[in-house]
């Protein structure tokens, strides 16, 4: 995976692998004690989460969901998907639902002054800010996965060993 050159910002992954969703779970229990101190591994069900641990998270570090489902075949799809800290992530879309609520209302106050054939100037620079205001946002979470990219890798090796 190439997360440098992936457009989302929250990155997926698919693999198929042999073992059972059994077997990855107790091997995921087991790693859980050797490497606590620097991950922190929790599963329920068919999911695995895999997060860095207290002492080496960053405010950009991610973490790792893992989603087992057993195919036809016998072999089981791993379905994973990076995310930022659920407490980074919340703020984001915070700000985001922000700057979309302004635009829309000074949009419907846009439209309300134009069909009046009122002057409305103001409303506009304020649409145009919130445009330039979203762009910020996205590159700022562009930033801030892009510093998170060596622990995402570190989380797949962690992931690759409980497949492996």
């Amino acid at each position: 995976m190439e997360p440098e050159k992936e457009l989302n910002l929250r990155l997926r992954f698919y693999k198929t692998t042999p073992r059972t969703i059994a077997e990855i779970i107790e091997k995921s229990n087991q790693l859980k004690e050797e490497l606590a101190p620097d991950f922190h591994i929790k599963s329920v069900d068919n999911h695995v989460w895999i997060n860095i641990g207290v002492r080496r998270r960053e405010k950009h570090s991610p973490h790792l969901h893992v989603e087992l489902e057993k195919m036809e075949d016998g072999n089981t799809s791993v379905n994973g998907l990076y995310g930022p800290d659920p407490v980074l992530w919340t703020m984001f879309m915070f700000l985001h639902f922000i700057v979309a609520g302004i635009f829309i209302i000074f949009g419907m106050i846009a439209y309300s002054k134009w069909t009046l054939k009122e002057n409305f100037g103001f409303e506009i620079v304020i649409m145009t800010l919130m445009i330039g205001l979203w762009i910020a946002l996205y590159y700022i979470a562009r930033t801030i996965r892009k510093r998170g990219i060596p622990q995402m890798k570190e989380l797949e090796e962690v992931m690759d060993r409980i497949l492996d």
